[in-house]
């Protein structure tokens, strides 16, 4: 048994990756609590030796030691299982550790079967679970399919290693496209941030350190090849490409592409912004179910609200339209969180003269004064349907019936976005298409 209990040991260290010496020493210990159950006077030490050469095990009890032929007081069949035991929690051990260090990476493993809705993924060396929250919506996998999965988390289990996987979240994208543009991970180009809403779109803003380096084209790839790798292993999600900027209302422009932005109001103070766009570029502003501008929210961290030119007259006139309004009053009111006429409009004597520099006179003049501007301004207005949408809830564009696209196009913002299907100016972006 020496010998052959030696040679499984190797067999097992060189097959599992587990070291040697903590194998034999976690044998020992087991044989040792085994034997002191059969050997008598229990309250004894016992320590089991095991040759690292020759095999050869001892036994050492109250200050004596035995040869191995002391062991065939233990049951074979005991010291085969306490064995085995071991053996699976070295490799367990193995196991954890090696996947604890890739947690936060990008895995392929191939799928293995289907437990409650969850995917078993066979990664090798273990398996893995892909819960059903952490799929993205709509995909089907089909047993012995290869997928790809970012590691969530890696935590002992009843059973051993598990290790949890998800392709939905946000940090999915962000290895997929680490993967796919080296100058991202030679530290060239940085990903800033990303909004995704897994399976239907992904927008993500990029920055480049040196500014010889294209950030978009480096992204996008020689004809959108990089880009569309992504959007392959999505099986279909579209993604878009955009750049980040410092000045929140360049963020923002940037952020509701590919729709084109005529002017932004901006509130610093509550981190919100009216955004202007023609009239034709409303629906594209506001996206499918509201979800271009739902998404570029997210992106920037601001709350934005849409609205077309033809509306915007009564809500966005510039305050210094107002009688009393100068520069330093204009101002005065921005700082107060008044960046509208309409906001001026509906504000109480109280809250602005709870502005430094504004009397209770003042006040009383300033909103006489708004309310004539508003209701004048919103005189030509008023035979415009209505239609806007805010973050805070957003707003599902009346759109006209499109034939889906077909062409199975992907595109990333600035040079990969297809005509929108719900565009009802069937505009594309004029910066240009990575399509071929």
């Amino acid at each position: 048994m020496n010998g052959e209990l030696l040679s499984l040991i190797d067999a097992i260290v060189r097959d599992k990756g587990i070291d040697r010496e903590v194998l034999i020493q976690d044998i020992e210990s087991a044989l040792a609590s085994v034997l002191k159950k059969e050997v008598e006077g229990k309250e004894k030490e016992v320590k089991v030796t095991i040759n690292r050469t020759t095999g050869q095990m001892t036994l050492e009890s109250d200050g004596q030691t035995s040869s191995s032929a002391t062991f065939s007081r233990i049951d074979a069949q005991k010291a085969k299982q306490v064995i085995m035991q071991k053996i699976r929690e070295a490799e367990r051990g193995v196991i954890f550790s090696e996947f604890q260090g890739k947690v936060g990476d990008i895995v392929s493993g191939t799928v293995h079967r289907f437990e409650r809705g969850d995917i078993i993924v066979d990664l090798g060396r273990a398996e893995a679970i892909l819960p059903k929250a952490e799929r993205i919506p709509h995909e089907e996998y089909q047993q012995g399919e290869s997928i790809q999965a970012y590691v969530l988390d890696v935590r002992k289990g009843v059973k051993g290693t598990e290790i949890m996987l998800s392709r939905s979240c946000e940090q999915f994208i962000r290895g997929l496209v680490a993967l796919e543009v080296p100058e991202i991970n030679e530290g060239i180009v940085e990903m800033k941030v990303i909004a995704r809403e897994a399976g239907d779109r992904t927008k993500i803003a990029v920055f480049s350190k040196d500014e010889k380096v294209d950030c978009l084209g480096a992204c996008v790839g020689m004809r959108g090849t990089r880009v569309k790798n992504i959007v392959r292993e999505l099986h279909g999600e579209r993604v878009d490409v955009i750049r980040w900027k410092e000045d929140v209302k360049e963020f923002i422009t940037e952020a509701l592409q590919p729709a084109k932005v005529a002017d932004i109001h901006v509130d610093a103070a509550t981190q919100q912004a009216v955004v202007l766009v023609e009239d034709d570029q409303l629906s594209l502003a506001i996206g499918k179910r509201g979800q271009n501008v739902r998404l570029a929210s997210k992106l920037t961290g601001w709350q934005l609200e849409i609205r077309s030119k033809s509306q915007a007259a009564s809500v966005t006139l510039p305050l210094r339209e107002v009688k009393g309004v100068g520069p330093t009053m204009e101002a005065r009111l921005k700082e107060g969180g008044i960046i509208t006429v309409e906001q001026l409009a509906h504000a109480t004597v109280e809250q602005l003269t709870a502005i430094k520099g504004i009397g209770d006179k003042t006040a009383v003049a300033l909103l006489e004064a708004a309310k004539e501007a508003w209701q004048r301004a919103a005189q030509p207005a008023a035979q415009v349907p209505q239609e806007t949408a805010s973050t805070a809830e957003p707003a599902e564009p009346t759109e006209p019936t499109t034939p889906p696209d077909t062409t199975g196009s992907t595109q990333a913002t600035e040079s990969t976005e297809p005509p929108d299907a719900n565009d009802p100016t069937g505009s594309t972006d004029p910066t240009g298409s990575t399509d071929p």
